[in-house]
């Protein structure tokens, strides 16, 4: 059986599950947190975002951001509820530009907030600027998809 690994976004461990279509409970085996509760995960370090973009095979959907941006502070709900939508399908990372500044440089990053989608370690895809959340879920939908 084919499994997936993913980040629990309560504590930020990597957990390997049965990969299903659909699930009733999946739980960390680390924190014990709900695997199905996805929200965004903050990024504090270099070696955590290594760590998470390496490992886990769904993909990853990078908030690159600053706390003085307002179109990213506006675009941060956005972010949160699309996450929500896509337990155990996408995890969804938040990497503050100005505490992790050679992952942004890594990225390219130019001009914030830019949003990453990596899958098995490599770039797939990028959008720039608060995206409506109709339009940033149809580009999730379409990452998960390909």
């Amino acid at each position: 059986m084919e499994n997936i690994i993913v980040a629990c976004p309560h504590c930020k461990s990597l957990n390997k599950l049965p990969k299903k279509n659909e699930y009733k409970k999946a739980v960390c085996g680390v924190c014990k947190g709900n695997l199905l509760d996805n929200k965004p995960i903050k990024i504090d370090n270099e070696a955590e975002f290594n760590k998470i973009i390496s490992n886990v095979n769904i993909p990853v959907i990078i908030d690159f951001w600053a706390v003085w941006c307002g179109p990213c502070q506006m675009f941060a709900p956005t972010f949160e509820s699309i996450a929500k939508n896509y337990p155990l399908k996408a995890n969804f990372l938040k990497v503050n530009t100005e505490e992790i500044p050679q992952v942004a440089a890594k990225f390219g990053i130019r001009s914030i907030p830019t949003i990453v989608a990596v899958k098995d370690g490599v770039e797939i895809d990028r959008v720039m600027g608060a995206l409506p959340e109709m339009q940033f879920a149809m580009w999730v939908d379409k990452i998960i998809n390909s």
